[in-house]
């Protein structure tokens, strides 16, 4: 499992994944985002993406925005490594404060990030929440790190060493000819017509 930027050829999947999970897609750039991938399969596990805030008058602002998993790679490290990707970017962008804007503040806590009052938010983002309350997320809460705080927990840095898709059968592949009202005793099935 690894973590890379994503590809201009993979908008479309990037904004189906945005859709189906109920995220924010304001502003999007598929430049902007990184992705986490199964080395073994190439299958895509998780996204999400730094936004930068311009200010006219004042320092820019940098949002940590759209973070998803898709449910199969859940609990394994991947929000945790998407996460830790992207505030590499913000140093590099030069961005030593990092804000995010949503209802899953709890798991933000765990690496590092604290809530703030919402007057104490920069003026771009006072707006953002209101909007991203309105469209996306109505239990958004603002938090921020201080991106050189972040810590990894050892067990999401190991569980995504180990990732692996999981996938839910829910017992469909134990069907039987029974379940199709087929006789298994009498049935003939090459190119039987009944007649």
């Amino acid at each position: 499992m690894y973590v890379r930027d994503a590809k201009n050829r993979e908008e479309v999947w990037l904004l189906d994944q945005i859709e189906a999970m109920g995220l924010d897609d304001t502003a999007f750039r598929s430049r902007d985002y990184v992705l986490a991938i199964d080395e073994e399969s190439g299958a895509k596990a998780g996204f999400g993406r730094i936004r930068i805030h311009k200010v006219d008058d004042g320092e820019d602002v940098c949002e940590l925005t759209s973070i998803g998993v898709l449910e199969e790679w859940r609990g394994q490290g991947v929000g945790a490594h998407v996460i830790e990707r992207l505030l590499e970017y913000a140093g590099d962008e030069g961005f030593d404060e990092v804000y995010a804007l949503t209802s899953e503040a709890a798991y933000l806590a765990q690496f590092g990030f604290r809530g703030l009052d919402e007057s104490q938010l920069p003026a771009p983002l006072e707006q953002r929440l209101t909007e991203k309350r309105a469209q996306t997320d109505p239990d958004a809460v603002p938090v921020r790190i201080d991106r050189r705080r972040f810590r990894m927990p050892d067990r999401l840095r190991e569980s995504f060493k180990r990732a692996t898709e999981r996938h839910d059968d829910g017992g469909e592949d134990d069907a039987t000819a029974e379940d199709f009202g087929i006789d298994p005793e009498t049935a003939t099935y090459k190119y039987d017509t009944g007649r």
